[in-house]
Formats: structure tokens, C-alpha cells, sequence
């Protein structure tokens, strides 16, 4: 029988073959120190680089890492939850492997664990090497989130955490196709406190999250966690009604009180604009929450793996012992 492990780590990574080095160099100092047996499992979201064969090369040296490659690139959140699948620790660790996040801050994390929470966000007090205008949208985007969420999501938090394995359970339970964990971390409840850290540059390497992304994850945070969105649409449309109802008293009471009345186009094309354009804004919004409908409806797969070094055996192991407990 295998020992128990104490400490996993997740680390997904997408084309980061020049700082995984660094990273390694950092992190197995680390797990040496730690007060448990320590697994490293890092998760390939379809890299194209050389980056899942230097983590194979340590795999190979030291049966503490372990690699997972996506069958093509399903996106960080998703890469992140496929990590989670895998371990097996009383206390899991998710991290970047950009070196922005300092492996040797999860000592901190830990100590805060061993006090009895169960989820230990990292915090961001001071964000290095980022542009004034990520820093200012990700202080709006989180300020926007909190007033619109039922669920308090701390604020200037990633995905650098600590948490412990029945709060792994109770996140794989949720298969929801578009994932927000920082939102489901919240979502869950126990027992959570927050530790702030410095977040540093990049050790290597470019960003692996442009606007684009960022904007897609801000969206699936909004959507995920707030309907917001949809009762502005109706407040909205309200709103508009009520005020095309008002211009039509107005252009009755021109008309039948008063000889001003000018007879034209532009009036009207203004009016049927705004209409418009509000119906079409109103559509859209609706037609959001109506694809997340759609797209949890066809139950497909989270992921797939295409290779695994390391875990994947004793993995089935697990689920065969549980699924053989639940019988009983």
C-alpha cells in the first residue's frame, strides 16, 4: 500500500517550456522541506512546445512529479479541474506555473490550513509587472462582481490556493461545463480566510492570457454567479416602455390641443432605433444564459487525456476503492 500523501500541487501550464526549469528549480526544494509526502502534478492544456517532455524527464527521476496531458487546449479553469481529478493530498495546492505565483508562499498557505480553514486564498497586495490597465480592469471587473454576485468572491484573488480534499470533493461534484472556480471556491462555503502576497513578473516566457480570455473569464464569472444581467434587461426594457409610453402622450396631447405638431420621419427613426436597439441588447443577454443552458444540456466531457506519467493507475485505484465503499 502506498503512503498517504499530504500535499499535491497543481500546476497547469500551456507552452511554457522556458520557465518550467526555473519553476522545478524552486519547487523541489520545497516539497523536500514539507512536513509530508508531496505530489506534483502538472496538467499539459495542448501545449506545443517542448514543455510536457521536460516534465516527463522529471517524472522519470523523481516519482513525486506527475504529468497529465489534455487531449488539445480546453482552457485554463478546465486544466485546473482536470488537476484536481487527479491528486490525492489532504491538502491541495493550485498554482501557475509562470512563477508569478512564489511556490515558497505555500508555507504560508499551509500554516494557515494546519490552523483549521479548509480554503486559503492567496491574495494579491501588489501586483508586479503588470500594465496600469490590467490592474485597473481587474480591480473593476472584481468590484463589479461582488455588488452583482449573491456570493461574497474575495476580491484581487487568482487561482493561487490552498484547499483541503473535501473541498476538492464538493468542487468535483459541480460538472458545469463553464467553469469560474474562483467563484465556486466561494460558492462552497467552509471554513475560508484570505493571506496577502506580492505577485512577481513572470519568471519567463509571454502571457498565456490576452484580453480576449480575460474578458471570457470575466463574462463566465458574471453569468456563472449573478442574474443579474437579466434583471437589468427587464429594468431595462421597462424602463424604455415607459418612456416610449410618456413620448406618446406628449405627441397626443400635440395633437389634439395644439397646432404644433410637425409631421416627419426623424422623430420616428430615432424612436424606432432605441427600440431596437434595446430589444436586440435585451435578445442577446438572454441568449446568454439560454447557450449555457445549451451547452450544459449535452453533457459532454469536462476534457480528455490523451497521456498520463505517473498517477493515472492509482487513480482508477482510488475511484474503484470508493465507488466499492459506496456499495457497502
Amino acid at each position: 500500500m502506498k503512503p498517504n500523501v499530504t500535499y499535491s500541487f497543481v500546476i497547469p501550464f500551456m507552452n511554457e517550456e522556458a520557465v518550467l526549469p526555473l519553476l522545478m528549480a524552486r519547487l523541489i526544494p520545497l516539497i523536500d522541506q514539507l512536513d509530508g509526502l508531496s505530489e506534483v502534478v502538472f496538467v499539459d492544456d495542448g501545449s506545443h512546445d517542448q514543455g510536457a517532455a521536460i516534465i516527463a524527464e522529471y517524472c522519470m527521476s523523481d516519482p513525486r512529479v506527475k504529468l497529465v496531458r489534455l487531449s488539445r487546449n480546453f482552457g485554463h479553469q478546465i486544466a485546473v479541474t482536470a488537476g484536481l481529478d487527479m491528486v490525492v493530498g489532504q491538502a491541495v495546492i493550485i498554482m501557475d506555473a509562470d512563477l508569478q505565483d512564489p511556490p515558497e508562499f505555500v508555507l504560508e498557505l499551509i500554516e494557515k490550513w494546519r490552523e483549521g480553514y479548509e480554503i486559503v486564498h492567496a491574495q494579491r497586495g501588489v501586483r508586479r509587472g503588470e500594465t496600469w490597465f490590467k490592474k485597473l480592469s481587474a480591480n473593476l471587473f472584481y468590484r463589479t462582481l461582488s455588488r452583482l454576485s449573491s456570493v461574497e468572491i474575495p476580491r484581487n484573488v487568482g487561482d493561487f490556493r490552498l484547499v483541503d480534499a473535501r473541498v476538492v470533493q464538493a468542487i468535483k461534484s459541480m460538472p458545469e461545463q463553464d467553469r469560474f472556480l474562483r467563484g465556486m471556491f466561494a460558492w462552497v462555503g467552509f471554513r475560508q480566510t484570505l493571506v496577502q502576497y506580492e505577485r512577481l513578473e513572470r519568471g519567463a516566457g509571454e502571457t498565456k492570457y490576452p484580453l480576449k480570455k480575460m474578458m471570457r473569464l470575466a463574462m463566465d464569472g458574471v453569468i456563472g454567479f449573478s442574474d443579474a444581467p437579466l434583471r437589468l434587461a427587464l429594468w431595462l426594457g421597462a424602463l424604455v416602455s415607459l418612456g416610449a409610453l410618456c413620448y406618446g402622450v406628449y405627441i397626443f396631447t400635440l395633437a389634439v390641443f395644439t397646432d404644433q405638431l410637425i409631421e416627419g420621419w426623424a422623430s420616428t427613426i430615432v424612436v424606432l432605433s432605441l427600440l431596437s436597439g434595446m430589444n436586440l441588447m435585451i435578445s442577446g443577454v438572454i441568449g446568454l444564459y439560454v447557450g449555457r443552458i445549451h451547452a450544459e444540456s449535452k453533457q459532454r466531457p469536462l476534457y480528455f487525456i490523451s497521456q498520463s506519467i505517473g498517477l493515472l493507475g492509482e487513480v482508477e485505484a482510488r475511484r474503484r476503492n470508493e465507488a466499492m465503499n459506496d456499495q457497502e
